[in-house]
């Protein structure tokens, strides 16, 4: 599926995350992903960076395969993807999408 750009991906991307187990499972893997990230910067320790992508797609992974039964929007569109998890988490986290 062809998109010409992010708003007519995320659409699509919420339609993929429409199991509210998934969402949540995708909501902490991008928070503790991001904390990891913050974690890599603040204490110079660059291995959180790949613990952060470890424990962020692993729980996002999780939510699409056993929940949505759906595959990843990532192994085709990696970075709306990503975007598409960061604004969700932001909608989830201020009641803009249920928890």
């Amino acid at each position: 599926m062809a998109f010409a750009n992010f708003d007519e991906f995320y659409p699509f991307y919420l339609g993929e995350h429409s199991n509210r187990t998934s969402r949540r499972l995708h909501v902490i893997g991008t928070v503790v992903a991001l904390t990891q990230f913050a974690g890599a910067v603040l204490t110079q320790q660059p291995r959180l960076v790949l613990t952060g992508l470890l424990i962020g797609y692993g729980f996002a992974w999780i939510g699409h395969f056993f929940f949505e039964k759906n595959r990843p929007a990532t192994f085709k569109h990696p970075l709306w993807s990503f975007r598409g998890d960061l604004r969700m988490a932001r909608e989830v986290l201020t009641g803009r999408i249920p928890w």
